[in-house]
């Protein structure tokens, strides 16, 4: 059967037919990136870093990143620190404890003049289903997310000995 050149041709052709026709599909049918238009909405995508407690949240959308930081949490509050990579007009917070309860969202305030930080301060979550939901504008452009409100309470593995 090696010995056949039809067969052999084949088995060179076909891999190289096979990754034009992967990368033929995948430009044919991906979505292509566009900038943010003026006075648009865009959803923020949560990391995996905002699903458990590191401190720290991550949103996303393109490259428009967004940070979330728990300065200090207390058995009544939770100061939490926003940082852009880009000048924010605005941003607003509020913090829905339970399901279905629907809390009045607060405006964090600028840290700065370069309106790329942010903090507030909030209740502190009283359970694990305790979501953060987030709206920041920038450049006329309004981007919002939602997350839960686990990552608030840093923990690691590590006792206090090996920190």
């Amino acid at each position: 059967m090696l010995k056949n050149k039809h067969v052999i041709a084949a088995m060179l052709v076909a891999p190289i037919l096979a990754l034009i026709a992967y990368f033929g599909v995948d430009l044919a049918v991906s979505e292509k990136p566009h900038a943010a238009k003026e006075g648009e909405t865009y959803k923020l995508a949560a990391d995996s870093n905002c699903r458990y407690t590191s401190g720290i949240c991550s949103l996303e959308n393109g490259d428009f990143k967004i940070k979330l930081r728990s300065e200090s949490l207390s058995d009544s509050e939770v100061v939490l620190k926003l940082t852009s990579e880009y000048p924010l007009e605005g941003a607003k917070i509020s913090l829905i404890q339970k399901e279905g309860d629907r809390s009045n969202p607060v405006d964090m305030d600028a840290n700065g003049t370069n309106a790329k930080e942010w903090w507030v301060d909030l209740p502190a979550p009283n359970s694990e289903d305790s979501e953060i939901h987030l709206v920041v504008k920038s450049d006329g452009t309004l981007y919002y997310g939602e997350t839960t409100a686990v990552f608030v309470e840093y923990k690691t593995l590590l006792n206090k000995e090996q920190q």
